[in-house]
């Protein structure tokens, strides 16, 4: 079997791979990118942050994602019945990007990818990492390619950004239950025919709440090209009480929320419908000799602030600067300087995803007497800035979002 070498191997080419890769041959990092899809794909995870914003630019990838022409998005707006409230990112209390996209995952990841190319990394698609070795003192993996060959790669230090195909959680043992219960997304993109004048802002992602049900929820995310991504997320045995394929219950779930139903009243529903279940996961430890984890290879919470690409790329970025400082001979300390500042962020989302799906955030974003200031500080989470430990709803988010929550239920 032939044996290759190389300074950094990364597993996926996703938003997590592509960032890092960037970044790595920005450092002049020797980087080699394993896909086991061949890109285009589809992908969900559409409506980005504007924290992603910078990473994006970082890491020498903004001009090709300006240019390809994506929804531009400002803001967050939330309807459940007659209740709607809307959030502009650029009116936040944490400094940074007040806007970003809305994107096709399929073409978002293609343009990354085609950058960490351009940037010099090499991207092998359809070459699929099969086992690892990590108790030498260079890890290791064996691959097979689209003609079925193996083959072995040795490199200085593993990035799994596998996402949900989680690679080396799989392999190293290291899955961790989520303490999240187990819940699942039905989801489709429809020819959304809104007409114009509609109380629609195609540049604000829709999370509309079921009106009997505050712990099940929708998402509209609007494209530039006319088209949505309509999906919606509940316990996975609530869901099981409807009959038919994955669009009749997308269907039917959608006719219980009138405001969407209105909505999408002219809407051509032309792509069949998918699920995905229990797609929350953790893991014992997000590093390890030799290696560490990006993104969704390591945790991924719940789609309900769309989080997902942020920590993505915040991880990509830890994990940039950990291995210039090792490539620079300087000690790194891989859980104080790698999980543990990730990890303070997802703990901040963490909370605030809790709090939504007891219903105690929905009181808070909904409440009519909001305090301006407080309002900002809670839009600077939901643009992406949880690790900004300035805000005191980052700082002190539990403690402060359970007060807010007394304050408003009164």
């Amino acid at each position: 079997m032939t044996q290759e070498q190389t300074e950094i191997l990364i597993i996926g080419a996703g938003p997590a791979g592509a960032v890092a890769a960037g970044l790595l041959r920005k450092q002049g990092r020797q980087v080699l990118i394993l896909e086991r899809e061949q890109f285009p794909r589809f992908s969900i995870g559409e409506s980005l942050l504007p924290q992603s914003m910078e990473y994006i630019e970082a890491a020498g990838m903004l001009q090709a994602v300006v240019e390809a022409g994506f929804q531009y998005k400002n803001g967050a707006a939330f309807a459940c019945g007659e209740q709607h409230t809307e959030f502009d990112f650029r009116d936040k209390y944490s400094p940074g990007w007040g806007t970003t996209y809305q994107v096709q995952r399929g073409r978002f990841d293609q343009v990354l990818a085609t950058q960490a190319a351009r940037l010099g990394a090499q991207v092998r698609f359809r070459h699929e990492v099969l086992d690892v070795d990590v108790a030498r003192q260079r890890p290791s993996v064996q691959v097979r390619d689209q003609d079925g060959h193996t083959y072995g790669v040795a490199a200085d230090f593993l990035l799994d950004a596998s996402g949900f195909g989680r690679v080396l959680p799989r392999l190293l043992g290291l899955e961790y239950p989520s303490t999240f219960p187990p819940r699942s997304a039905i989801f489709t993109h429809v020819q959304d025919n809104i007409p114009v004048g509609a109380h629609f802002d195609r540049q604000k992602i829709l999370i509309t709440v079921h009106p009997q049900h505050c712990d099940v929820w929708y998402w509209t995310i609007p494209f530039s090209d006319g088209r949505c991504s309509q999906g919606v997320v509940a316990r996975t045995e609530f869901l099981a009480q409807y009959p038919g394929s994955d669009m009749d219950r997308l269907q039917a779930l959608v006719g219980q929320a009138p405001g969407l139903r209105s909505l999408l009243a002219r809407s051509a529903w032309d792509t069949p419908a998918r699920c995905i279940t229990g797609y929350s996961a953790n893991v014992t430890s997000l590093w390890g000799k030799g290696f560490a984890l990006l993104g969704n290879a390591g945790e991924f919470l719940d789609p309900v602030f769309s989080s997902g690409v942020t920590i993505a790329f915040k991880s990509a970025s830890l994990a940039a600067v950990c291995l210039q400082r090792q490539a620079e001979g300087a000690p790194v300390d891989w859980e104080s300087d790698y999980a543990r500042p990730l990890q303070a962020g997802v703990d901040t989302f963490r909370v605030f995803v809790q709090s939504w799906y007891a219903g105690g955030f929905q009181k808070v974003i909904f409440h009519e007497k909001s305090n301006p200031e407080v309002r900002r500080m809670i839009s600077s989470i939901l643009a992406g800035y949880a690790w900004d430990m300035n805000n005191p709803y980052v700082a002190e988010a539990r403690r402060r979002l359970a007060v807010l929550e007394g304050l408003c239920s009164v």
